[in-house]
């Protein structure tokens, strides 16, 4: 694939049973752009979806997975929108198929503010060996592991 580079990119997520997609999102995030900026839902916020791990094991989650990069930051998100509608500096956003409408969100608010809006990546799902996306949800209920394959 051809991508264009950009200085800053934001992606953001719950994160949480970190799976293959959640691997491909980041990834593109990080061909993508020369400083990502990683979202990661806050206890109040990512709880909203139920039984999930904590904010801070999630982010320490990710630090590890990308412990051989240095140009990206973790942070807690407290809403959908984190700091892409107050940060002049970020030029794309890299989405799942699922969270495409809040990107859209975001360029609106961005836009009533008179910031540039952002270019929006969608990243495909991943799909597990029936076919259906790899999803946190699925992985809890004990359908399939993080990979997509079938929990034996």
């Amino acid at each position: 694939m051809n991508f264009k580079k950009y200085n800053k990119v934001a992606v953001g997520g719950t994160f949480d049973k970190f799976h293959d997609g959640h691997k491909k999102l980041l990834s593109t995030a990080f061909e993508l752009g020369n400083t990502v900026e990683i979202g990661v839902t806050s206890d109040a916020f990512g709880g909203l979806k139920g039984d999930i791990d904590s904010c801070k094991e999630r982010m320490s989650n990710l630090r590890a997975f990308f412990s051989d990069k240095s140009d990206f930051v973790v942070i807690p998100l407290n809403d959908p929108y984190g700091t892409t509608i107050c940060d002049e500096n970020f030029d794309a956003i890299v989405v799942s198929e699922e969270t495409e409408p809040t990107a859209v969100e975001i360029n609106e608010i961005r836009i009533s503010k008179g910031m540039k809006p952002l270019d929006i990546v969608v990243v495909s799902f991943v799909l597990a060996y029936d076919g259906n996306p790899i999803s946190s949800t699925r992985i809890r209920r004990g359908e399939i592991n993080q990979n997509g394959n079938v929990v034996e």
